[in-house]
């Protein structure tokens, strides 16, 4: 994150279309190959959104004290100012946006099957994160759909 090195205590796995690769938390990762279920998702999001996605990016949180702290999705990799579709199943959580120069937030609440599109300058102006909810004991997984620029 940021350009620096992380370790992630959450489960992570990144699926893509073959000869991609995506530097995340300062690791570079070759994609796994998409499998059945995952290749359903992708075109359902791609119908509902208009868009296109060659990767797709798993994060697993085991409870709401796993969280992800205030960044934007901005790695070199992605397709500038593209879109990326935010499918969430399982636990609810909060997700937060934050303008970078106002005093702005705007927060909702992710339910299971809901689907979030983040696309255009959003990443330039905004951060967002995904806060600790002590109250929540059951897992969630978050698919982000992506498009990576080809090397």
């Amino acid at each position: 994150m940021f350009g620096k090195e992380r370790l992630l205590t959450r489960k992570v796995a990144w699926f893509g279309d073959p000869g991609l690769h995506y530097t995340y938390a300062g690791i570079c990762k070759q994609p796994t190959p998409w499998n059945d279920c995952l290749i359903g998702i992708r075109k359902m999001i791609e119908l509902q959104t208009g868009h296109t996605y060659n990767s797709c990016l798993l994060n697993r949180y085991a409870s709401g004290q796993e969280s992800m702290s205030w960044h934007s999705d901005n790695e070199k990799e992605l397709l500038p100012n593209g879109a990326i579709a935010s499918v969430s199943f399982g636990a609810a959580r909060r997700f937060v946006f934050k303008h970078r120069r106002l005093d702005h937030k705007v927060s909702l609440i992710l339910e299971h099957g809901s689907l979030l599109l983040m696309h255009g300058e959003i990443q330039r102006h905004w951060l967002h994160a995904l806060p600790k909810m002590r109250r929540v004991q059951t897992p969630r997984i978050n698919l982000t759909f992506r498009t990576i620029q080809a090397p």
